[in-house]
């Protein structure tokens, strides 16, 4: 059963992908890269409005529970919004491959730290030989998508 969250993890890379290209082909129309990044969570927004509206409209009426909790719980949406005003900025200078290697590759470097130290509420997994292996692998990816 986990290979459904093999292949969602796979259908979020090709969304990712695809989303640095229409983001970046939006930005050639505003020319603003905040802006383009507004259009796009504004978008995003209204669909998850509609989802919770034709899933579950309870959850509109009430406060979650935990609604009050530390604040840096609420940052990941200022986060989501610097990736995508960054990947507006980058994407049409280095190229698709480019950009989303060194993403991914910065990613994983740091969610290597984040298991090591269980931060962020992740399980703690300790760096491993084989783990910094595929790190040098995949910086090593980076290298030869902008090298070639």
């Amino acid at each position: 059963m986990k290979e459904i969250y093999y292949l969602l993890a796979i259908l979020a890379g090709l969304a990712v992908a695809t989303q640095t290209g229409i983001n970046s082909q939006l930005n050639v129309l505003t020319r603003n890269p905040v802006f383009t990044a507004l259009i796009s969570f504004a978008i995003g927004t209204v669909a998850l409005l509609l989802y919770i509206l034709f899933t579950d409209k309870s959850v509109l009426m009430q406060q979650p529970p935990g609604m009050q909790t530390q604040w840096w719980k609420y940052t990941g949406g200022l986060l989501g919004a610097f990736y995508v005003t960054a990947i507006v900025i980058i994407a049409p200078r280095l190229g698709a491959a480019t950009t989303i290697s060194i993403v991914v590759a910065s990613q994983l470097i740091f969610a290597v730290i984040f298991d090591h130290f269980g931060l962020l509420g992740f399980p703690l997994k300790e760096v491993s030989f084989t783990r910094i292996a595929g790190v040098i692998l995949l910086i090593a990816g980076v290298y030869l998508i902008r090298k070639f």
